[in-house]
């Protein structure tokens, strides 16, 4: 039975009873489903099916990531938890961890790679695209491997006005230490936005996933 989560999402591109694979997309602070759907006609892979939950007041958490990251409680752990939900139940549709890829953009990203850290055998691939772990400079994590290979793709620019190039740097530390497969690539002279670069990235592991 699909529940309330999945349900709630935007869905579009294939359906999970049909899909090779899928991917959720977490849109940022002030930005939508529809704008990570229109995002997704950069990528129009077949058999992909796509899901985007909306935030509440389109904001995931309303205090900066670089915040003590209980001033952004209970809204953080309350996002965390519906992206666990709603993982739960496409693999519950029929669709294996293996298979899903999980991108998010500015605020996305941050939701996005916080939860893949503490999951780590949550998705295949995790794409942050402007964004990093959640909490203020020099935070204690605990650093867990896990069985299953995570590849994880962060990209930013290095003029970006709301990301910190240093925050993306211990976002890819973390991830290697935990031993994932990093991609990291930080972008002279650009701010906030998404590039070429990374949507043909971003392609070219939808197909790797697809066919695995």
């Amino acid at each position: 039975m699909i529940t309330t989560e999945l349900q709630s999402a935007m869905q579009w591109g294939a359906t999970l009873e049909t899909a090779d694979a899928a991917m959720v997309l977490l849109h940022g602070r002030g930005g939508s489903a529809t704008d990570m759907r229109g995002l997704s006609g950069s990528f129009p892979l077949p058999g992909y099916a796509f899901i985007a939950p909306e935030a509440p007041g389109q904001t995931w958490y309303p205090f900066p990531f670089t915040a003590p990251v209980d001033r952004n409680e209970p809204h953080l752990s309350r996002a965390l938890e519906r992206i666990r939900t709603l993982l739960g139940e496409i693999n519950q549709a029929g669709i294996p961890s293996s298979r899903i890829m999980l991108l998010g953009f500015s605020q996305g990203a941050c939701l996005a790679t916080e939860f893949a850290a503490r999951q780590l055998d949550c998705c295949a691939v995790t794409v942050g695209l402007s964004g990093g772990l959640i909490g203020p400079p020099g935070q204690t994590r605990k650093t867990t491997t896990s069985q299953a290979e995570m590849t994880v793709f962060l990209g930013c620019g290095d003029r970006d006005p709301h990301i910190p190039v240093e925050r993306v740097e211990e976002t890819a530390a973390f991830f290697e230490a935990a031993g994932a497969t990093v991609d990291k690539r930080i972008y002279p002279g650009m701010g906030h936005l998404i590039n070429q670069d990374e949507v043909q990235e971003i392609k070219r592991l939808m197909a790797t996933l697809r066919l695995e």
